[in-house]
């Protein structure tokens, strides 16, 4: 007796079976977590040092070098990337693929510490974070704006009272303040006023380090009784600060009022946030890799609604962005296509089995082996998302076929003249091995996907293996359930009237027909192999000759978009262009809002659009026009982009490296040249982008070393009052209700509106008497690059752009201009998309050779040959 014997024999035992199967399955369903894309650890590590004041080739020197040195020594990472700006180095260091980030985090901190004591002591500590890849946008942006309130006092509130409540929901990694203007002690200095006075900005420096001190004094202790002391050593106030002492002289006290202004400002003033034409500040939430970021962004939409009823009257908070929209409106679709291919299957196997009782075996079959599956996708440690329910859609019409077959046989001994139950039993046990053969086999075709490596492997595991497990659950159930079933419904008697007499004598005249052409094709094998060979050799010469993405384009229901500027401008220049780039994309009648986040030096800006549903026009219907709107604004340049389809692409899809151990400017004029090259090949949307722009105005004070010498003044010193004067540099703390906020002197914006300005500073003498800067030293002006980039500790400049051809043929457009235009000793390279690209090419081709291999090797153990399964394969 066989097993299927026995389940149809006692069929509670094969009830039972399916529904451990399905209760499983259902209560998988409600545990698993909802994402985009299956989950994958892509993480990079930031380090960022502020040296306010250093220029860019003194943050690359002193800063950027040796810490790149250092991280580099740090195992799992594939490439390091850096910027040293005016002020400020940032080093990316992108592990590979699913490398313990907080391994590499505790790696890569403690080689930074290594070298902490050679950085330049004026260096602020390095700062460590962990960037998600595929999470460098959040998963929700809340704005908050007022028509009352400052900048800072908005950002405070968000500090102490928003963003702990937005922390502390569960699932939440971080919520990040864009925009945010933190407050800070500015104390505005005065030259002329300090000069009047005797009085340097050193000076001032001096006296807030010495005066504004927190002290621990501690406590008194008697037999009896112990007494907390505390001592009023710190200044809270802005008439504190105004008030203090920074010299006596003759018995006249000069204090801080009388050399310059105290305001409770802001730390800095060069980021600006606007959402739809209104300045603002947002709060960015960003959602732990483990997390379900539908049910996250849900409970972070009810905060906010409980945090609106507390808020000030004067500040306004909405949900600027919501990426979790896209995911549930992918989700739904997804969903919707899987009963919409439930219910053409439900009807084509009726059409063909041509009867309702028939039709029930294997209409049962679908929803037990896809619940059946999702307990697979628990029991792996999979999610819910886009691929695992593509694979679902998929399998619907691969779970059906054990079921069908199994009907099809019953029903054949059902005509021999046998019983139901007689006719499953036989039924049954002349297709178990057979069925268990074809599960095999098509889990067989699917699994080789699950071990690609890097991303396409990473992302497609799931859904290979989701596929796989589906078919194989429905096997399990052709063979427990599908044969109780077809003992019970199908009929004994079946009728050869109506719809099915019909449907029978169709496929009758097909059967007829297809052994007419069986047996032309038989007499004539010569043809048919010229037709065979032909037909694999075009299939060959298309498959080498078909464009390579590394994804298709999607309608996220948003377009962002780059933003250059020129170099010198200010937040204050930007404004009216900032409010032109609104004015053109709010204007687009799909569009619902728009966002822009403004730096000096360029910024990031984007439109989102009203739902699918609520508009005729595609993104990519809309990008055309946006692209021609934006291009039209005179003064600036921006380039409106897609968002990248897979998790881990860049800006750009072509981000192509040119790295070279020449300097910044040798590297420059050949990427030149070869941004030349791509503009005229017409494969780009636009001119594509180089990152390194020589055009930073640059004021160098050039000192004549004779006359500092004769003045007996040290350069250390010169150096350390014009950082004082000019350099903005923090020099302690105060505290106000429980946080503590920088203190910060410095020349008032309108001391410092040119560099000739500068000669009017007083430095002080050996003898403490005032030398203006100007009798020793002189403004000489200079362009130099806006930043300096380096990758893999190389000098580097990339070149980015979007390709109307595939990307594929794009890049080897540039590596073959690369090749005729770049000298000995510079490489290329790639990041975001373009990277992940050139390391998937040749992913596909070892994949698909296994699955022939082991789909070979499966029907070779099946046929018991290895010479029939060339046959089915061919």
């Amino acid at each position: 007796m066989k097993l299927t014997d026995l389940f149809i024999r006692r069929p509670v035992i094969a009830i039972v079976v399916n529904l451990v199967i399905v209760i499983a399955g259902l209560q998988a369903m409600r545990s698993l977590n909802v994402r985009q894309y299956p989950r994958n650890e892509n993480a990079a590590i930031t380090v960022t040092t502020a040296y306010v004041g250093a220029n860019a080739e003194l943050v690359r020197g002193f800063i950027t070098t040796p810490l790149e040195r250092a991280i580099s020594a740090a195992d799992g990472i594939d490439y390091i990337a850096s910027q040293s700006t005016q002020g400020v180095s940032i080093i990316r260091a992108n592990l590979r693929l699913n490398q313990d980030s907080i391994r590499a985090l505790s790696e890569i901190s403690s080689k930074v510490d290594q070298v902490r004591g050679d950085l330049p002591p004026e260096a602020e500590v390095p700062i460590l974070n962990i960037e998600s890849v595929e999470s460098q946008f959040a998963s929700a942006y809340l704005s908050f704006s007022s028509g009352f309130l400052e900048q800072n006092e908005i950002t405070d509130y968000l500090v102490r009272i928003v963003q702990p409540r937005l922390s502390a929901i569960r699932g939440v990694q971080k919520a990040e303040i864009l925009g945010a203007r933190t407050f800070a002690m500015r104390i505005w200095l005065d030259p002329g006023r300090l000069a009047a006075h005797g009085i340097t900005p050193t000076d001032v420096q001096r006296a807030l380090a010495a005066n504004n001190y927190l002290a621990a004094v501690g406590q008194t202790k008697g037999s009896l009784i112990r007494v907390n002391l505390t001592a009023n050593t710190d200044l809270a106030s802005v008439e504190e600060f105004k008030r203090l002492v920074i010299r006596e002289r003759d018995g006249a006290i000069i204090r801080i009022e009388d050399v310059g202004t105290v305001a409770l400002g802001a730390e800095s003033y060069d980021e600006r946030v606007n959402f739809t034409g209104q300045t603002a500040v947002f709060i960015g939430a960003f959602v732990l890799p483990n997390a379900n970021a539908l049910d996250v962004i849900r409970d972070v939409r009810k905060e906010l609604e409980a945090i609106k009823k507390d808020l000030p009257s004067q500040l306004e908070a909405t949900v600027a962005y919501d990426a979790t929209a896209y995911i549930e409106d992918a989700i739904k679709e997804v969903v919707t296509t899987l009963l919409e291919t439930l219910l053409i299957v439900i009807v084509v196997i009726f059409f063909f089995l041509g009867s309702f009782r028939s039709v029930l075996v294997p209409v049962v079959a679908i929803p037990v082996s896809l619940i059946g599956a999702v307990f697979l996708m628990q029991l792996f440690g999979f999610t819910l998302n886009l691929l695992t329910l593509l694979a679902i859609v998929l399998s619907v019409g691969l779970v059906v076929d054990d079921a069908i077959v199994m009907v099809e046989n019953v029903e054949r001994h059902l005509r021999d003249g046998m019983s139901r139950t007689e006719a499953a039993i036989v039924g049954a046990r002349e297709l178990v091995t057979p069925i268990i053969a074809m599960t095999i086999t098509l889990a067989a075709v699917y699994t080789p996907i699950a071990f690609q490596g890097g991303l396409t492997g990473s992302l497609f595991r799931e859904f290979a293996l989701t596929l796989a497990g589906a078919v194989m659950i429905s096997g399990v159930v052709a063979l427990t359930l599908s044969p109780v079933m077809s003992a019970r419904f199908l009929n004994e008697h079946k009728s050869d009237r109506g719809l099915s007499a019909r449907i029978d004598r169709g496929f009758q005249r097909l059967r007829t027909t297809y052994s007419r052409h069986l047996a032309f094709a038989l007499d004539n094998r010569t043809g048919v192999y010229i037709v065979w060979l032909g037909l694999s050799a075009l299939g060959l010469v298309m498959f080498s000759m078909s464009a390579r993405e590394l994804a298709p384009a999607e309608d996220q229901g948003v377009i962002f978009g780059i933003l250059e500027t020129p170099s010198n401008a200010t937040l204050d220049q930007l404004g009216p262009f900032v409010d032109a780039i609104h004015d053109e994309a709010i204007s687009i009648p799909e569009a619902e809002f728009t966002f822009q986040i403004t730096t000096p030096g360029g910024g990031f800006w984007g439109v989102g659009f009203t739902p699918w549903a609520q508009r005729d026009r595609t993104v990519f219907e809309v990008l055309p026009e946006l692209t021609e709107k934006m291009s039209a604004l005179p003064g600036i340049r921006t380039f409106p982009v897609l968002p990248p389809a897979l998790p881990g692409g860049g800006q750009f899809p072509v981000e192509f490296v040119i790295a070279s151990t020449a300097e910044t400017p040798q590297i420059l004029g050949l990427v030149e040249e070869l941004q030349r090259r791509a503009t005229e090949s017409g494969m780009f949307a636009f001119p594509p982008i180089i990152d390194v722009k020589i055009d930073q105005p640059e004021s160098e004070i050039v000192f004549d070393r004779d006359a500092v010498a004769e003045l007996g003044l040290d350069l250390r010193e010169v150096g350390q009052q014009l950082a004082a004067a000019a350099g903005g540099n923090y020099v302690n703390r105060f505290s106000v209700a429980g946080r503590s906020y920088k203190v910060i002197p410095q020349l008032a914006r309108k001391e410092r509106l040119t560099p000739e300005q500068l000669e009017e500073i007083y430095i002080t003498g050996p003898s403490g008497e005032l030398i203006p800067l100007g009798t020793f030293a002189t403004i000489k002006d200079t362009v130099t690059p806006r930043s300096l980039n380096r990758f893999q500790q190389l000098n580097a400049v990339m070149l980015s752009g979007v390709a109307i051809r595939p990307l594929d043929e794009a890049l080897g457009f540039l590596e073959s201009e690369a090749a005729k235009v770049l000298p000995q000793g510079y490489t290329i390279d790639y990041t975001g998309e373009s990277r992940q690209l050139r390391k998937e090419a040749n992913t596909f081709v070892p994949a698909f050779g296994l699955a022939i291999l082991l789909i070979f090797l499966v029907l070779a153990a099946q046929f018991n040959s290895f010479r029939d399964p060339f046959v089915i394969l061919a």
